[in-house]
């Protein structure tokens, strides 16, 4: 597992999407594999909503990340349990900056939800399923992908 507390900022927001191709390739799925653009973009919307719509000042925001043998689980907590996610049932109109994020998500994990306990505050998370086969050990100790 993989944890790191991060500021409820567009910077912590950056660094969590940078830990997660960091990790991810340290578990062996390399960076540009579509299993890490996955969970890539995944953090990024998720961290995006936290610093967005969880934000409280003085709170940090988590990202939390796991590597089973079939799964890659993501976490992203905030301090705000009392705001949460709603999966839009159209999108946004073509103009809007904002209101896609857990479309994104929604289209690109799983399963996904929303845990409020212990609480206070709220974890949404998301996992991707994956072919554990798919990643394989190479002799210079790099990852690579079939």
């Amino acid at each position: 597992m993989f944890s790191q507390r991060l500021s409820a900022t567009r910077r912590g927001a950056r660094l969590a999407r940078r830990f997660t191709t960091q990790q991810l390739h340290a578990w062996g799925i390399p960076y540009g594999s579509d299993l890490s653009e996955t969970a890539t973009l995944i953090v990024a919307e998720l961290a995006a909503n936290a610093v967005l719509h969880g934000r409280v000042p003085g709170r940090d925001i988590a990202l939390r990340l796991t590597s089973g043998v079939e799964t890659v689980r993501i976490e992203i907590s905030d301090a705000r349990g009392e705001c949460l996610p709603v999966l839009p049932s159209t999108p946004p109109d073509g103009d809007a900056d904002t209101g896609r994020g857990l479309l994104l998500g929604d289209a690109l994990a799983t399963r996904w939800g929303v845990d409020t306990d212990p609480g206070p505050g709220k974890t949404v998370w998301a996992e991707i399923d994956h072919r554990a086969d798919s990643r394989v050990s190479c002799p210079d100790g790099e990852a690579a992908r079939l």
